[in-house]
Formats: C-alpha cells, sequence, structure tokens
C-alpha cells in the first residue's frame, strides 16, 4: 500500500518513475505479484526485480524460522523493534536503487517509510534517510566526481495509515491491488490477508480510521477495528 502511493506520488510531481522491487528470500511471493500490477496500473516506465537472498543470514521473522507476530495491540506494535525487522534491509534496497539510479542518470529516490513504521523499524526514521543521502553523494562517481546531488524522497513519512489511505484516495490508486499481509493465508488456492499480523492490523486500522472500507479480502476470523 505505502509503495503503491509513493510511486503516484512520484508521477504526481512529474517524475518518470522506475519501479524496483526484490526476492529477498521471504516467504512468500505474493507481494512481488502485487507489485508488477501495481507498477503497471500506475504506469512505471520500467519495473525490475532484484535478487539479493537475505534468508541466508536470517534474523528476522519474514526470512528466518521466526514466528510471524499476531494479534498485538497498537500500543505494543509501536513500541520497540519487532520480529519482522529485516536487518539493513532498507540499507540494501536503497543501495541497489542507489546503483540503478547512477545507471540511469538519476538523483531522486522514492521510498515508503511512514511516521507507523518510524516507532519499530530503525532504517525508517528520518536521520536515517538524511545519512543515506550524505551517503549517496560520497559512495557515487556521479556524486563524488560529477557533483550530483541525490535526494531521497520519504513523501509519507508524516503521514498516519489513515493519511496514507486518504492520500490513495486523492491520487486514484485503487489499494485493492496492494498486498500487506506479513503471513497470508491460502485459501481456495488463493493467498488471503490473514488480519492478524502487524501489517494487517495497522492497515485496517488505517482504512478505520479513514472511514473507508479496505478492499481486499481477508481471512475468515479477522479482526476489523
Amino acid at each position: 500500500m505505502d509503495s503503491a502511493v509513493v510511486l503516484a506520488e512520484a508521477l504526481a510531481r512529474g517524475f518518470t518513475a522506475y519501479a524496483l522491487s526484490f526476492r529477498y528470500g521471504q516467504r512468500h511471493g505474493i507481494e512481488l505479484l502485487a507489485a508488477d500490477r501495481v507498477a503497471k496500473a500506475l504506469g512505471a516506465a520500467d519495473h525490475r526485480t532484484v535478487t539479493v537472498d537475505l534468508s541466508a543470514l536470517g534474523g528476522s521473522a519474514l526470512t528466518d524460522d521466526i514466528d510471524v507476530p499476531k494479534d498485538r495491540s497498537g500500543e505494543s506494535i509501536g513500541h520497540g523493534v519487532p520480529a519482522t525487522y529485516v536487518p539493513a534491509r532498507n540499507t540494501i534496497f536503497l543501495s541497489i536503487a542507489l546503483g540503478w539510479a547512477e545507471v540511469l542518470g538519476a538523483t531522486d529516490l522514492f521510498v515508503g517509510v511512514n511516521a507507523v513504521d518510524y516507532s519499530g523499524y530503525p532504517d525508517c526514521r528520518p536521520d536515517f534517510i538524511a545519512a543515506f543521502e550524505a551517503l549517496a553523494d560520497l559512495a557515487t562517481a556521479a556524486g563524488a566526481e560529477g557533483g550530483a546531488k541525490f535526494r531521497v524522497h520519504a513523501p509519507l513519512m508524516e503521514l498516519s495509515k489513515a493519511g496514507i489511505v486518504r492520500r490513495a484516495a486523492e491520487l486514484g490508486v485503487d489499494l485493492g491491488i496492494t498486498h500487506t499481509c506479513y503471513d497470508p493465508v491460502v485459501r481456495d488456492g488463493e493467498a488471503i490477508a490473514c488480519g492478524r499480523c502487524d501489517a494487517c492490523i495497522l492497515r485496517l486500522a488505517g482504512f478505520a480510521e479513514a472511514g473507508v472500507p479496505d478492499p481486499v479480502p481477508y481471512a475468515t476470523g479477522a479482526a476489523r477495528p
């Protein structure tokens, strides 16, 4: 959901968008199918999926044999680094995006970090974004030799999930083609959002606060705020 809105933001600001996804050893590939749908629906100039196997390192409920947290309260979700944190993931992903940007001759990178993620994930914070921008200027030939100034745009940083839902509506983004769940349930051969993991709980709460029904299906018995 966040990445879809960020892509729409980039396009709305007049950028030509090159979308990048990662096959990083996550437990399921449904999010990659959703990313492809979103990139095509919104009109990205190109969409590539890069493989970088972080499951070889483990350390996360998304890449290792660790239970995905379920049924946590919003207060619990907002404190501490959760088990779904993938060590240094955003640093790795942004580094690869930076490499592609240099190949393309681009200096603007967009990433979907936001105020909710800020509470739990250290690589979703403003100081991380600022530090990566400084790194980009030193780590690339375009920056160190050519004087290019890279910018990492995080247009959702100050938005709540409800704010992101509202912004999606303003930009005309169909959130029904997005996928958020960390641990989907297979039902009749289709991956359905569990409704119980942190990502589902935050998404559902955002839709509820925004007063908009979530268009994606959830497994039977999923909690709806």
